[in-house]
């Protein structure tokens, strides 16, 4: 198992160093001389040459790429070029907000949706079953940002239920924090919902067809027994590995949610990045999104090699 693991952990090295190059070259596949879109256009040439010295532009490329990857693994992400402060606080600064939001939509999203997919499997064919697919179908189809405004239009500005935009701390009291992240959550846990739901109502039609399953129902068990004791448990390794590759499409949600809700988080510092054009935070941020992506898949690999025993390692 520890070899097997060390394995899939070196596989991964050459992954990261390939985001590093790609996300290092976002100040080159720019339109324009970074140096130029930096300085504006009423800069002198001096002024512009200066940046240039200042962000290293002026060496080679190759020795730029080693300078910043040396930097980053000393845990120097870089310095804003707007707010002049380290990249690394800016997204700290940050961090927060957006892995409160990550974390109830994910809650949010095992809580309603693996639920959904199992009773769908169980009333295949029923109208319940066409119920919850065409929520599936529907949850696809709108992006986040529709789903996001219709919800704050009718529950925070016509009901008023809930706080339109905004963010508060955990730190100042469960609650308002809460109240604050449900409908972000649900906007953006929609097609994450939908696409869990249809995941587990197939995995779940597949297992309930097994003899075990035909034999537990002769045995007299119970209907929620079989669903949830034995089907549910022989069906969580496909659902587990979708729960964790989905995390890529909050990571990816989250910049356009923050942005509807004026959440204070990494997607909203991202938006004002690359409006900005702050490189060296757009740099910081991309990366750090893969390398938590990359980490994931890795996590999901060791969990799938635990929970089936037809691995080999």
């Amino acid at each position: 198992m520890l070899s097997y693991i060390l394995r899939r952990i070196v596989s991964t090295l050459p992954v990261m160093a390939i985001v590093a190059l790609f996300v290092f070259s976002l100040l080159y596949i720019a339109p324009g001389d970074p140096a130029v879109v930096i300085a504006g256009d009423q800069a002198s040439p001096e002024d512009v040459e200066r940046i240039r010295q200042s962000l290293g532009l002026d060496r080679p490329f190759l020795i730029q790429f080693g300078s910043w990857v040396w930097r980053i693994l000393h845990g120097d992400l870089g310095t804003s070029i707007f707010t002049n402060l380290p990249v690394s606080t800016m997204i700290g600064q940050r961090l927060g907000p957006t892995l409160s939001l990550m974390m109830v939509t994910l809650l949010l999203t095992i809580v309603i949706a693996v639920p959904l997919g199992v009773v769908a499997a169980w009333k295949a064919g029923s109208l319940i079953d066409r119920v919850i697919m065409g929520f599936a179908v529907f949850g696809f189809s709108l992006p986040v940002f529709v789903v996001g405004y219709m919800l704050a239009y009718i529950f925070a500005l016509e009901l008023e239920w809930l706080p339109v935009q905004g963010y508060t701390p955990l730190a100042q009291g469960f609650w308002p924090w809460l109240e604050n992240l449900i409908l972000p959550a649900i906007a953006l846990g929609c097609v994450y919902i939908a696409l869990i739901a249809r995941i587990t109502r197939a995995t779940m039609l597949e297992v309930l067809q097994q003899d075990y399953i035909r034999t537990a129902r002769a045995k007299g068990l119970g209907q929620g027994g079989i669903l949830f004791i034995h089907a549910l448990k022989n069906a969580a390794v496909p659902i587990v590995t979708v729960i964790g590759i989905g995390i890529a499409l909050l990571i990816g949600g989250a910049v356009v949610t923050e942005s509807v809700f004026a959440i204070p988080g990494l997607g909203r510092l991202t938006i004002d990045a690359i409006l900005r054009r702050d490189y060296p935070v757009i740099q910081g941020i991309v990366l750090l999104f893969s390398f938590v992506y990359v980490l994931v898949n890795l996590m999901i690999d060791v969990i799938y090699t635990l929970v089936d025993p037809r691995i080999r390692y």
